[in-house]
């Protein structure tokens, strides 16, 4: 969820000009289709752009061991990995369209699956017998609907990013505060940072009683998730949803947490969760956390615990990464299968370790490395009460917008109403 689109699709007239000039045909027209073709004869270049592997040595490692499982069905195929991040990866997608040079498989996240499907960047995967309801039976359902676009899949759930609230139990102990009975709803999360929050004598905030864990620009992740604990979604049959009482009374709330438990835009030099290494005592984490000597640490995951804002539901943002097969790829089969690949539940697994991530295939034991820290168990457990940013095709449009407006809110510059006006205008 810290994810910043570069552009957010700045050139998307040249790339649908683009892509109705050069799409390919279905995959029954690709290289290496036709059920009587031997896989093990299959030459070519495979191009895989994925966010999902860092380029180091670990994520190079990591994606040859999905390399070498692909080989074993295609064994005379290359494979080109492309290490993106989430920072320049629609800058890649959109260069390597516009340029007439699509990748057979692109990882992307939650919220570009619509965008990018509308645009004809990836292909319907009809074609190798996924359906919303074939896969909702083989993934976690929480991200099954941002992977459909108009009734049919055009992405695979991989590994899940969730967002819950940690708190350190020392602290909430220090202040009269039961770790058993953490706050939930508005009132009780103001009044809990409020006493959590330490100060120095001049008043600046030395430690925050809440920490947003986010950077100016991306405070709409906490904001929908607020809307979401309401009962509110962001979305309502396809028109904005935020643009009411509710949405406003939520970003006034968070309003009050700014300059009061935490300075706008706070985050440490290594722009982590400031609750994890005791720098809060509240605040948002992401879907697990490495507890080890190279971690965290022991020390710090045991003083942990953790909470979903419940204002009358309870809501749990997901995002992830999400395998797409390029509409325009001439080796769609070979780009499937390379998905299967990378879906294996250990392979997964491995990959939601290195991400600190969960798995999103259902079938991936409970007893598996990935979901072993107290986190990943709370998030894993609570993809019940899964929400996600997203949903309408001009969505990445509209959260270049939906950023800068919130921020605006937070620092008094418009009001409440007037910035939220000002985003579902963007949104129709």
């Amino acid at each position: 969820m810290k994810r910043r689109i570069l552009g957010a699709l700045a050139a998307s007239a040249l790339l649908a000009t683009t892509l109705v000039a050069c799409s390919s045909g279905s995959g029954g027209n690709s290289s290496d289709s036709g059920s009587s073709q031997d896989t093990k004869t299959v030459t070519g270049t495979l191009r895989v752009l994925t966010p999902s592997y860092p380029a180091n040595n670990i994520g190079k490692a990591a994606f040859q061991k999905v390399v070498d499982k692909f080989h074993e069905k295609y064994p005379k195929m290359k494979v080109e990995p492309d290490y993106a991040t989430y920072t320049n990866l629609n800058e890649k997608i959109s260069t390597s369209i516009a340029g007439g040079d699509g990748y057979d498989v692109i990882g992307s996240g939650v919220g570009w699956i619509a965008p990018f499907a509308d645009k004809g960047v990836y292909a319907d995967l009809s074609e190798f017998g996924v359906t919303p309801k074939t896969i909702g039976k083989k993934m976690v359902p929480a991200l099954v609907p941002p992977a459909t676009y108009n009734g049919k899949i055009y992405g695979y759930p991989f590994i899940i990013d969730a967002r819950a609230i940690a708190f350190r139990k020392s602290d909430f102990e220090r202040v009269g505060l039961d770790p058993a009975n953490p706050p939930k709803t508005f009132d009780e999360i103001k009044a809990a940072a409020d006493k959590l929050t330490v100060k120095d004598a001049s008043g600046h905030i030395t430690k925050p009683g809440f920490d947003f864990n986010t950077s100016p620009g991306n405070y709409r992740q906490a904001f929908i998730i607020f809307l979401a604990s309401t009962g509110t979604p962001l979305y309502k049959n396809g028109k904005p949803n935020f643009d009411n009482a509710q949405g406003v009374k939520v970003l006034n709330w968070m309003k009050s947490i700014i300059g009061e438990d935490q300075a706008f835009g706070q985050q440490n030099a290594a722009q982590k969760p400031m609750v994890l290494t005791n720098e809060a005592s509240m605040g948002f984490v992401g879907s697990s956390v490495d507890c080890s000597d190279q971690g965290v640490g022991k020390a710090n995951c045991d003083d942990l615990g953790y909470l979903l804002p419940d204002n009358g539901k309870a809501a749990e943002m997901v995002g992830g990464d999400i395998l797409s097969v390029g509409a325009r790829s001439k080796n769609k089969d070979a780009a499937w299968a390379f998905v299967q690949a990378m879906s294996s539940p250990d392979l997964e697994n491995e990959a939601a370790m290195i991400n600190n991530k969960v798995p999103a295939i259902a079938s991936v034991p409970q007893s598996s490395s990935s979901l072993q820290s107290p986190l990943a168990k709370f998030t894993s457990s609570h993809l019940k009460d899964a929400i996600y940013e997203g949903g309408p095709a001009n969505w990445l449009d509209v959260r270049n917008v939906f950023g800068p407006t919130i921020d605006d809110v937070l620092l008094g510059k418009i009001s409440a109403k007037d910035g939220l006006d000002k985003i579902a205008e963007q949104a129709k």
